[in-house]
This record gives structure tokens, C-alpha cells and sequence, in this order.
């Protein structure tokens, strides 16, 4: 594969000025040492405004994250160049802009596997690599996996695919694993990656900083994430064989209501696109920060994907000539020379069919490409409220060329994912759709116009999570009044439906997004799984094995046409859908548990055994797997073993029906009433009627009556 590189813009123009920093002969001692005997430690803080550190002004205490900007350069001025985790990461360490790259989403992308990295490059000259994952979009499937010797993204998962509750994990945790790797290295070079991800939403910071920012829940998150970093400054300080070149940066900001946004993804604001970066370099136990030393670069304008080439400059490693970034260590002496830098917000153009977000920074001028195109002078305006592209045509016209110049920046082919993926970056916020690309659009497709939607979309959210169902439902309604080709508030509308147990209008919404031209895999696979799950499978096979031939389908359309076809009783025709998931993606656990009920209902019990036993081995904590194989125990006769995996899954999912049934009454046929007695209230009291009736009415019934003889289904 022809690697692709970005584009580094020269632009000339009168109306712009340049501003450089020539480092004072005073401050010559902050030069980064270069040598190729050093450490290097990359941070990276997840959804972390520059403005929301004390060394940037902001209300948060980050003392440990404020001396290492004393000790060190901080840039004010620092850009990404796209405001969602993964794209944004690949930039910092590919050091190419997104449309180079070509991750421009948290899902559907993946990391080409010959794309040079910085661990890809560190490793070929002998570096010890280690990266610590904060946030579940920086798992491993994606692709920035490549060139570490350890990667450790064990993100805590709770109960299944569809009920992911938790898909990060604390600072402390991750600084913990990192400084045991570190420790571990001996007089090796290393390079370390430490992605946090606790500024991100929902912002629940631990005590006792919830107390402390109880008005302010962002900033507690932030002064947690510093007080977590303490005790990795406080190690790379005692270092003594050799120096080690420490960076802090974010991937993005949070927009906290600026321009209506409340997270991130949708704007391209400064509130999102404007990071911290901080640069300090640590030699042999150099002694606690905090010295009058800082170096503060205020007018110079720099960009994430000058972060590589700083990196190798101050390894004495020649970058490739084709980067589009510079070393910042030497960017001071470029005057004169004005880049270009490129950013982007495509999440709701892929996802929710509306206009695509680029734009270009030049020095302090910064266009957004829109329906409603945007203008701003940021050394004016930094709070971007004056657009100024209607009464600045000439101004606006240069600029646009310039983002022209970087190229074509189509957002290309997107892959599906599976369920698990989709579910757990949708826990995160992160609304996965498959909107159809379009070549034309009009203001009413401009994200501005749009933002109330995204807020009433929050707002749904919030309803379910509390369990107005019905509420929520409502607003996806109006939202389809509104924007009729919304593929989104279709699946999500029809899913609030399902969940209610009102199947009949779940089938029908799915209906009506196709008949209005809403066509996409998603919206096919799910009619078809609906309709396989009301026995209607002569109308869901045809539609499945439609769409599974798409090639936006993604597993989950195998997925579910194995499973109509193991409902019809094709059992062979099934397990040669899910043999096909596990021929592209071995460790898929849906596709393995899929195959365990299969052969299960097949009659092959030892078959179903082992296939519930190697989703287990793939995803321990996902409870419909420990309830198959509590079946296929039960089957075999083993009712000890049953038991415990029936109780595995109801810890892991309190309402996994199946597995609440079957563990009350074999506890009852067990002679062990009292024991079952909290899982058969626990299942009466919950399950669905609309699918357990007549198991809830028997139950009930057996709680008023305790048995006398055996039960069984």
C-alpha cells in the first residue's frame, strides 16, 4: 500500500501577519537536549480543554500538571486537528492529518496496519514500548496497537454487548500499571503511552473531589486526572540512568455549552479544537519541579502532528521529509513562514446524515467549511461570536483555497461493527449510524441549525437512563417529524419501542425508514432480527440474507442471519455463518455464543459446551454466555456447575431472564427453596410479560405455593 502524507501549506497573504517566538538567549538552558539515550513518556488526557489547567488559567488545582509546565515549554496556542478520541490520536502519533490517515470516526475506521508510527519507529531502534489505555475507542481492535510490546487496554466491562455500563477505567489504575512497566525496564530505553480518559462525560470525579468541585463535576474529573499523575512525574524525576523527554497533551476539548455543544463531536469551536500542550525534559533524578524555568509560548501556532517529528528531533532521528508536521523545537526559527492547519468534525455527517465539518487555521484566522460558512479572528475574537465570512467574501475566499489545498477529504469507506463495539462507544456517548453519503447540501443540513437536536438527543438519553421510556420515544418521534432521513433516530426510536415491548411499532418504524429511503444495513439487519425474534421468519430471512451481502452489513448482520437460520432449524446453514464471523474475527464472542446456542438447540451438547466456553475465554463478563453454558451443563447433568454459571450471569446481569429462571428452579429442584426464593422474586417481580407470561404467572404462583416435587421447563 501507497503511503499517503499530508500537506504542509505555505501561504503568503497580506492580510495575515506573521507572529513567531524567537527563544530569549536567557532561556537557552530550557533547548531540549537532543540525544538519543533518553526516555520518552507521552500523556495524553481525554476531552481536556487548554483552558481547564491551572498553568492555562483554569479552576481546576493541577499542581502536578503545573510544574511540569514549570519545568518545561507550554505552547498556549495548540491545536488538533479532529474533535473525537481515535482520529485524533492517530494524528499525534502517525503524525498525519485524518484525511492522510483515514480514521475519521471513532467506529467504521481502523489504523492500516503499514501506517509508521512513533511506537512503530521507537521499536525498530531497540525502545522498550509500553501503552496504558484509559478509554475503551483506544482498545486495540482500532489499530493503534501496532509497534507496542504491551498494550494494555483492560477497560472494565459490566454485564453484556447491549448493556455495557463501564468502558473506562480510573486514572489511578492506569498510572499504576504504567509505573509497574516502567519499573520493570531496567537500563532499557523505553517509550511509554498513558491515555486517562476521566475528563470525559459523564463526569462522576471520586471524593474527594466530587465534594470539592460539587458545582463543577469537569473540573473535578481534571483535578483528579492531576493528583492521579503525581506519582508518575514524581518517577520520571528519580530516573537516573538517563534523561526522559516528557509531552502532555489532549486529544480534544469539551465543549460545557459553548455554541450550545455540551460534550464534543459536532463543533469545531476553540472549546473543542485548542489543546494543552506541555514539553519538559528530566535528567538523571533532577529534583522536584517547580523553579521560575518556564518557558511560555504564547503567539506561536502548532499543531498535533508536530508532535512526532519533535519526538524523533529530540531522539537525533531524521523524520521522514514527507511529514507534514515540524519539530517545535525548531519552529521558532522558521519566521516568516505561515502553515496551514487542517481540522475536522465528521461524526455527525457519517452518523447522522448531516453537513460535513472542515476547516483551516492560519495564524490567528480560522475558517469553517459549512452550508453557513464560517470566519473568525481569533486574536480578536478567541470566543469566535463574530462571524465574519459574510462581510470579509475576499478573506473568506483565500482561506477556503487554502483548506482546498489539503486535498480531497471524503471520509472514504467505513466498516461496520459488531454489536459489542457499537454498544460501548454508544455508552460513551458516541452515537454510531450509517447515514447515506450525499454530494449536496443545504443550510438546513448546517450543523448550527441542527445542535437542538443533538441536545434533545442527549435528553432522550437521560430518559432512558431513568427509565422514561416512553418520554424518550417521544422525542425520537419529533426528531423524525423533523429530519425524516435521520437513519439514526429511526434504530433508536425503534430500539425504546422494542425495549417498552412494543414490537409491532418497532417493526414499523424500521419499515418506515426504508420506505423513506433509509436504507442502510443497520436499519435492514434490524428489521430482520425483530422479525426473526417474532417468529415471522419467513419475511426476516430474505431480508437478512439481503443485507448480509452488504458491504456495509459489519458482523452483526451474520449475525443475525445465523441466528433465523438456526430459529428455522438450518443448523448447518447457521453454524457455516458463524464459522464465516470466526474466519475474519476469531475472538468474536457474539458469533461464539451465537454457535453455542445453535448447537445446542441442535442437540449437540458437547459442541455448545466448548463454544459457550470459548466466548467466556474471550469476553468473561458478558452474561449470556455463562447462561448457555449453564444450559449445556444442565444438559450434560451437571447441576452444581449449572448453578454457578446461571449465578455468574445474573451477578453480571440482573435481568438476563433466562438465566434468573433457570437458576430459581434448579435451586427448587435442588431442594433449595430459601436459595432460590430472591431469583424467582427477582424474575416474577421484572421479566418482560410480553415473552415470559406464562413463566412469570407459574412462578408467581410457585412463590404462594412451594413445591413439593420437581420443576422443570
Amino acid at each position: 500500500m501507497t503511503r499517503k502524507w499530508g500537506i504542509v501549506v505555505a501561504l503568503g497573504l497580506s492580510a495575515v501577519v506573521a507572529t513567531w517566538w524567537w527563544w530569549p538567549a536567557g532561556d537557552a538552558q530550557l533547548a531540549i537536549v537532543r540525544s538519543p539515550d533518553q526516555n520518552v513518556l507521552v500523556v495524553t488526557i481525554d476531552t481536556l480543554r487548554a483552558d481547564a489547567l491551572g498553568s492555562y488559567g483554569g479552576v481546576a488545582a493541577t499542581p502536578n500538571l503545573d510544574a511540569v509546565a514549570a519545568d518545561g515549554i507550554q505552547y498556549d496556542f495548540a491545536h488538533a486537528h479532529a474533535v473525537i478520541t481515535l482520529p485524533s490520536h492517530v494524528s499525534v502519533f502517525s503524525g498525519l492529518i485524518p484525511p492522510a490517515h483515514g480514521v475519521r470516526d471513532n467506529s467504521g475506521y481502523r489504523v492500516p496496519r503499514d501506517t509508521v508510527t512513533l511506537a512503530t519507529m521507537l521499536k525498530s531502534r531497540g525502545f522498550a514500548t509500553g501503552a496504558f489505555i484509559g478509554g475503551y475507542p483506544l482498545d486495540s481492535q482500532f489499530g493503534l496497537d501496532a509497534g507496542f510490546d504491551v498494550y494494555d487496554d483492560r477497560v472494565r466491562e459490566v454485564r453484556g454487548p447491549a448493556t455495557f455500563a463501564e468502558s473506562e477505567r480510573p486514572a489511578g489504575e492506569v498510572v499504576a500499571s504504567a509505573l509497574a512497566w516502567i519499573g520493570q525496564r531496567g537500563r532499557d530505553r523505553w517509550f511509554a503511552w498513558v491515555h486517562l480518559y476521566d475528563p470525559h462525560a459523564p463526569n462522576r470525579p471520586p471524593e474527594p473531589f466530587a465534594k470539592t468541585y460539587a458545582n463543577n463535576p469537569y473540573a473535578g474529573e481534571v483535578a483528579y486526572t492531576d493528583h492521579a499523575l503525581g506519582p508518575l512525574f514524581e518517577a520520571v524525576r528519580a530516573v537516573t540512568d538517563r534523561p526522559t523527554l516528557v509531552i502532555v497533551t489532549s486529544d480534544h476539548g469539551e465543549g460545557l455549552g459553548d455554541h450550545g455543544e455540551a460534550t464534543h463531536g459536532i463543533f469545531a469551536y476553540e472549546a473543542m479544537l485548542r489543546v494543552p500542550l506541555i514539553v519538559a525534559q528530566y535528567s538523571k533524578g533532577q529534583a522536584t519541579a517547580g523553579r521560575p524555568h518556564r518557558l511560555r509560548l504564547s503567539a506561536l501556532s502548532v499543531q498535533h502532528i508536530d508532535i512526532l517529528p519533535s519526538v524523533l528531533d529530540a531522539l537525533q532521528v531524521a523524520a521522514p521529509p514527507e511529514l507534514p508536521g515540524r519539530s517545535l523545537f525548531g519552529l521558532a526559527t522558521e519566521a516568516g513562514r505561515i502553515r496551514a492547519g487542517y481540522f475536522e468534525a465528521l461524526a455527525p455527517s457519517l452518523n447522522r446524515g448531516w453537513a460535513p465539518l472542515t476547516g483551516v487555521l492560519v495564524d490567528r484566522d480560522k475558517y469553517i467549511e459549512l452550508p453557513l460558512p464560517e470566519l473568525y479572528d481569533l486574536s480578536r475574537d478567541p470566543a469566535e461570536a463574530d462571524n465574519l465570512a459574510s462581510r470579509q467574501s475576499e478573506r473568506t475566499e483565500v482561506l477556503r483555497s487554502r483548506l482546498k489545498a489539503f486535498g480531497p477529504t471524503a471520509p472514504g469507506a467505513r466498516m461496520g461493527e459488531n454489536a459489542e463495539t457499537t454498544e460501548r462507544l454508544r455508552a460513551l456517548g458516541y452515537t454510531s449510524g450509517s447515514a447515506a453519503p450525499r454530494t449536496i447540501y443545504t443550510e438546513d443540513d448546517d450543523p448550527k441549525r441542527l445542535i437542538g437536536l443533538d441536545q434533545e438527543m442527549m435528553r432522550s438519553v437521560e430518559l432512558f437512563n431513568v427509565g422514561r421510556l416512553r418520554e424518550a420515544a417521544d422525542i425520537y418521534r419529533a426528531i423524525i417529524d423533523r429530519r425524516p432521513g435521520m437513519g439514526l433516530a429511526y434504530l433508536h426510536l425503534s430500539f425504546l419501542d422494542w425495549e417498552m415491548g412494543r414490537r409491532a411499532e418497532a417493526i414499523a418504524t424500521l419499515r418506515r425508514a426504508i420506505e423513506r429511503g433509509v436504507s442502510s444495513a443497520e436499519v435492514q439487519w434490524k428489521l430482520g432480527m425483530y422479525l426473526s425474534e417474532v417468529g415471522a421468519l419467513d419475511q426476516a430471512l430474505p431480508i437478512l440474507e439481503q443485507a448480509a451481502v452488504r458491504p456495509d452489513a459489519g458482523v452483526d448482520a451474520l449475525n443475525a442471519l445465523g441466528i433465523a437460520y438456526a430459529r428455522s432449524g438450518q443448523t448447518e446453514r447457521a453454524l457455516e455463518v458463524f464459522e464465516r464471523i470466526l474466519s475474519v474475527d476469531v475472538r468474536n464472542a457474539m458469533a461464539l455464543q451465537n454457535m453455542g446456542s445453535a448447537e445446542l438447540a441442535a442437540g449437540h451438547i458437547m459442541a455448545a459446551r466448548a463454544a459457550f466456553a470459548r466466548a467466556i475465554e474471550v469476553n468473561p463478563d458478558w452474561a449470556a454466555s455463562h447462561t448457555g453454558l449453564g444450559a449445556a451443563e444442565s444438559r450434560l447433568g451437571h447441576r452444581d456447575a449449572a448453578i454457578e454459571a446461571w449465578k455468574r450471569a445474573v451477578s453480571l446481569n440482573s435481568e438476563d431472564y433466562d438465566a434468573l429462571f433457570n437458576l430459581g428452579t434448579e435451586l427448587v429442584n435442588a431442594g433449595q427453596f430459601e436459595a432460590a426464593r430472591p431469583y424467582l422474586v427477582r424474575f416474577v417481580e421484572s421479566a418482560p410479560r410480553d415473552a415470559y407470561g406464562a413463566d412469570v404467572a407459574r412462578l408467581a404462583a410457585l412463590l404462594q405455593n412451594p413445591p413439593r416435587t420437581v420443576l422443570s421447563r
